[in-house]
């Protein structure tokens, strides 16, 4: 007993630590386990007065504090989050490794699953048989219809992956995870279809309804503090409803034909106005060849003009008789002739068929 008193905390003496430093230390010194339990054992001793008759007694209790006090560690794995409770209140939350809490009943610890990937289907429910890959679609109607912008009415179905993004959160800030999402989901979805027109929720604008869908779901989720994250909205089917399939699927239909004749008239047009203005293009091209052999014709006939003009006033009768036998070569050229001597006699007889001669004579 004297001796434990004469000892400090750490189990050195109080005068020094061995190394000649009087006691004055740059840092605190590890804990000497066999004279903590020496301590301990000093202590229990007051209570349990006897001698060594009360030694297991003792050994028993220092085993069992310290399985207690080694109970805290606990592991948090990679796809988990942990989650420190004491006294049933929510204190914090720990990462993926090996952590320590105060042992039962002081402080507990939850290990919820925040990797994995949760499904919530909104307007139908698919029971799969087991041992079978075939799957059973059962089509909920109070939560697939919706009115459009345009006021039309849709049946869609859809479904909302999710992750858990705060475990602590999401254990103690809302009452019922599941529900909530599905709620504020529905809630979303109604929302962008009730802005939206029905013909792009029925085609091309899926995608774009998707992600609004899932920004406004994240919205609702974050303002209540859920720890949730949501990953993806997914589009399983968007339709009339069964009661006007039928009649829709006509008016698709004659849409399409409608599209399919358009697209028809405009590959028409696109192969004939080419065509066209080709064939004008060569026109124009002809024409102005046209233009310009008619202009250089008529220019060089009016330049040879002009050159007989000055020949003529220059030698009037050379010229006059040059013109005259040019003209008559032209006259007589295609004629047939008879030239008789004025000199040879008294004349010709006025109806003797001289070209008929000539043709036997020739023969």
């Amino acid at each position: 007993m004297n001796d434990f008193k004469n000892q400090s905390p750490w189990g050195t003496p109080p005068g020094g630590n061995g190394n000649g430093d009087g006691g004055f230390r740059r840092g605190p010194t590890p804990p000497n386990v066999e004279e903590i339990i020496k301590n301990l054992q000093s202590k229990i001793n007051r209570f349990f007065p006897g001698g060594s008759g009360n030694k297991p007694i003792i050994l028993a209790l220092i085993v069992v504090v310290i399985i207690w006090v080694l109970s805290g560690l606990y592991r948090v794995l990679p796809d988990e989050q942990g989650v420190v409770l004491r006294f049933g209140k929510f204190i914090k939350t720990t990462q993926p490794g090996l952590n320590y809490h105060l042992p039962m009943p002081i402080e507990s610890v939850l290990t919820p699953k925040v990797t994995k990937v949760n499904r919530m289907d909104i307007g139908f429910r698919s029971e799969r048989d087991t041992g079978f890959t075939s799957s059973s679609v059962a089509d909920v109607p109070e939560e697939s219809l919706m009115l459009t912008g345009d006021e039309n009415i849709v049946n869609i179905d859809f479904s909302v992956f999710w992750v858990i993004k705060d475990a602590g959160k999401f254990l103690f800030k809302i009452q019922d995870p599941e529900g909530t999402v599905k709620a504020a989901a529905e809630t979303a979805m109604r929302e962008v279809i009730a802005r939206s027109d029905i013909q792009p929720i029925l085609t091309e604008g899926r995608s774009q309804i998707e992600i609004d869908t899932q920004k406004i779901i994240q919205n609702i989720l974050d303002e209540y503090n859920s720890g949730i994250q949501i990953t993806q909205v997914q589009t399983q089917k968007a339709d009339p409803p069964d009661q006007v399939i039928d009649a829709f699927r006509d008016v698709q239909a004659a849409r399409a034909d409608m599209e399919r004749a358009k697209n028809e008239a405009e590959a028409y047009a696109n192969d004939v106005i080419p065509r066209a203005r080709g064939d004008a293009a060569v026109i124009l091209q002809a024409a102005e060849a046209y233009k310009k052999e008619v202009v250089a014709k008529a220019e060089g006939e009016a330049s040879r003009f002009l050159a007989i003009y000055n020949e003529y006033k220059n030698a009037k009768n050379v010229t006059q008789e040059r013109m005259y036998l040019e003209t008559m070569e032209k006259v007589l050229a295609d004629i047939d002739k008879i030239i008789i001597d004025k000199n040879s006699g008294s004349g010709v007889v006025p109806y003797l068929p001289l070209p008929e001669l000539k043709k036997k004579a020739v023969n």
